[in-house]
């Protein structure tokens, strides 16, 4: 079966096909596909189903083009084959936000969900008080969630940020770690401020971060307080126990979110220690303001083979 794709100008031609043609040589790789350009028209030439697969893709990627999207980024482009292999509507389902994305850092780079299961949890942010995204390292959890925290602080949808979590990582009191308290807690929240910094200019966060408009603390400084008109990540909560799960999610106050993150395999807990993510996932799942959204391997944003390595665990663990 062929198909023939007109373009609109030479430029068109190139942008799609990108620097040395990689893009279309992953397309032909990805969908058993041969990919023929003559004279301004793309001939696709494979079995039905897979013309039609890449046929649907390339004019989803022309449109976007005509849009205004200058560029075709390659994880951009890795997802999408992926979602259109299973279906045009699964593709274009799971990246229909990323021509408006969630937030744009000081140097316009613009942050969006790049698969289904990340389009689900930023819907989730959006509908919902308190949502939990669970699932592998790598799946922007963390990430997004602070993209929708800056975003909604820009929007003026909430006074403050408040970035939390549990500091047990390295079986060490904080009392007994070298520094004031902000050094002793800086290594557990790198990660927040990693993030927060990809988004924001620097000076900006200090000024937030002295005022009191950003706040970065570990869980147990949560206890005690009523968060009013915040947006609250509680990262690493796989790492919480059972008290201290139940004290944060009592924190929330009015017109208020909180996104909770973790991953259930990578607990640091005790053994024989409850683990309160787990509790909180058993007790809290009937709650239908409370929202639930768990990632797999395919949601993972960083090199490729980092997927191909937790589908593989994850393979393993189902055996056992």
């Amino acid at each position: 079966m062929d198909k023939i794709i007109k373009f609109q100008s030479h430029q068109e031609a190139q942008e799609l096909f990108g620097l040395h043609d990689v893009n279309i040589k992953s397309i032909q790789r990805e969908f058993k596909v041969k990919l023929t350009l003559r004279g301004g028209h793309l001939k696709i030439s494979g079995t039905n189903v897979n013309v039609k697969k890449a046929g649907e893709l390339i004019t989803y990627l022309l449109e976007a083009l005509r849009l205004g999207n200058q560029k075709i980024e390659k994880t951009d482009l890795f997802y999408l084959i992926a979602n259109f292999k299973k279906s045009a509507e699964a593709g274009i389902k799971g990246v229909e936000k990323l021509q408006t994305g969630l937030v744009r850092a000081p140097e316009t780079k613009q942050i969006s969900p790049k698969t289904n299961g990340q389009r689900e949890y930023v819907e989730a942010i959006e509908r919902h008080d308190i949502v939990f995204g669970l699932g592998p390292a790598g799946t922007g959890k963390t990430y997004l969630a602070m993209a929708a925290a800056v975003e909604a602080l820009k929007k003026q949808q909430v006074r403050r940020i408040i970035l939390t979590r549990p500091a047990i990582e390295a079986g060490e009191s904080l009392g007994f770690l070298p520094g004031d308290m902000r050094e002793k807690i800086s290594p557990y929240l790198r990660p927040l401020y990693d993030a927060l910094y990809d988004m924001m200019e620097a000076e900006r966060i200090e000024k937030y971060i002295e005022t009191g408009i950003i706040e970065v603390a570990p869980l147990a400084y949560m206890r005690g307080r009523t968060l009013n008109d915040a947006f609250v990540i509680l990262d690493e909560a796989q790492n919480c126990t059972a008290e201290q799960m139940k004290m944060f999610l009592t924190r929330l106050g009015f017109n208020s979110k909180a996104v909770i993150t973790g991953d259930m395999t990578q607990s640091d807990l005790p053994n024989g220690k409850p683990i309160g993510l787990l509790q909180a996932q058993d007790i809290l799942k009937t709650v239908e303001e409370i929202k639930f959204i768990y990632f797999t391997g395919f949601d993972v944003v960083r090199h490729a083979l980092v997927q191909k390595i937790i589908e593989a665990y994850e393979k393993i663990n189902k055996q056992n």
